[in-house]
């Protein structure tokens, strides 16, 4: 072998370097989409869940939380809040979220303040249903903490 590299030598390298880039590539991205419906549990998204989403949107609630580290970091993570909060009891989880909703504004000083959205029990549960159904896509022991 010589001490040079030829042009056909680098060519070589380039294409098969690209090639196995890609398959490499091509191989994660289809393990990946596989992956998919068994970590999301998207078969379990009912119409509430749905329409808490909807909420979620709407009422921008993303400019101020996160969901599994995505959004502002202005607001505690609420990811986990199923978990934090409801302590995994689903109607435990219901009556704290409508107490809770109903409370805000909260005067306490040195405290962020929560505007009032003025939403009525059904859509507080649609809310606390895609929270909970946001607490079961496995995220990987994100938050690294509890309070997120």
């Amino acid at each position: 072998m010589s001490e040079r590299i030829t042009k056909s030598m680098a060519r070589n390298i380039y294409f098969g370097g690209s090639a196995f880039a890609i398959l490499v590539f091509v191989g994660l991205t289809l393990d990946t989409v596989a992956q998919v419906p068994k970590l999301s549990h998207s078969d379990k998204i009912t119409e509430s869940v749905a329409k808490g989403k909807n909420l979620w949107e709407v009422n921008n609630c993303v400019g101020c939380h996160t969901i599994m580290g995505e959004g502002a970091y202005y607001a505690p993570e609420l990811g986990n809040v199923f978990e934090r909060r409801g302590a995994g009891d689903e109607v435990a989880f219901k009556s704290y979220l409508n107490g809770w909703m109903a409370a805000q504004p909260l005067s306490e000083p040195g405290r962020r303040k929560m505007p009032q959205f003025h939403l009525n029990e059904e859509q507080v549960n649609n809310l606390a249903d895609f929270l909970i159904w946001t607490s079961h896509i496995e995220d990987h022991e994100w938050p690294p903490n509890i309070e997120g």
